[in-house]
């Protein structure tokens, strides 16, 4: 399980504190005003950002001094992060060795991978020659082939048109959340969480609340959501 124990964050005068849990193999959204610190929450639990107090557990453990990569949990990013001069399998084959050298059997994988997220044939272009909702998708893949338990989504697919934007967020829902990996999505668009979220955590006034059910927060929101999402809500 995924815990934030007693979590203090500041950035200058900003101080953020989260004292929840993170059900396993759950989908989790984080909602609340720009600027209340989704992203900030985000960036601790990766560990982009240092707690001032309060600790990032899994299964019971610290994570103070694991870096970023040495977390078991995978992020996307809202720009994809895809390098310009590797060819699509070569971003997804970052995730199995960051050098490249990649064997015969990780390049089925990576073929594997790309067409359970609609790449197939795709193995060797470059990123421009996709448009953005198969750049989402390969960096999907990705997310995919690194196979961690926990997987941390930064507003990914903000860019999208409503139409791709939700065949993106089925597809993170039909070959992540299915994998039964615990995952947490940063939005601002109660739709999305209605979608494909089990939980909410609303992030506003310096706090990130406990989970609460999707339906029922929405079906009862306290007065920080009502006050952030307005008469259209519903």
């Amino acid at each position: 399980m995924l815990e934030c124990k007693a979590l203090e964050l500041r950035q200058g005068d900003f101080v953020l504190s989260a004292d929840l849990q993170f059900a396993p193999g759950k989908v989790t959204a984080l909602i609340g005003p720009s600027g209340a610190g989704k992203s900030t929450l985000l960036g601790a639990l990766a560990g982009f950002l240092a707690p001032v107090s309060g600790a990032v557990l899994w299964d019971s453990r610290d994570l103070a001094y694991d870096a970023p990569g040495d977390r078991p949990m995978s992020v996307l990013f809202q720009d994809n992060n895809l390098f310009p001069h590797l060819t699509i399998a070569q971003n997804v084959g970052l995730a199995l060795r960051p050098n490249l050298r990649l064997s015969a059997a990780d390049k089925d994988r990576i073929s594997d991978v790309l067409a359970q997220v609609g790449l197939a044939g795709f193995d060797h272009r470059k990123p421009a020659a996709l448009s953005g909702g198969q750049q989402s998708r390969a960096a999907l893949a990705r997310v995919l082939i690194a196979d961690r338990p926990i997987v941390l989504l930064d507003e990914p697919f903000a860019a999208l048109g409503p139409g791709l934007k939700d065949d993106m967020l089925d597809l993170v829902q039909t070959q992540l959340a299915a994998g039964r990996r615990t995952l947490i999505m940063v939005t601002h668009d109660p739709a999305d969480a209605k979608r494909i979220a089990d939980q909410v955590v609303l992030v506003a006034d310096g706090v990130a609340a406990a989970p609460v059910g999707t339906d029922a927060l929405f079906a009862d929101p306290p007065a920080a959501l009502v006050s952030y999402l307005g008469v259209g809500m519903g």
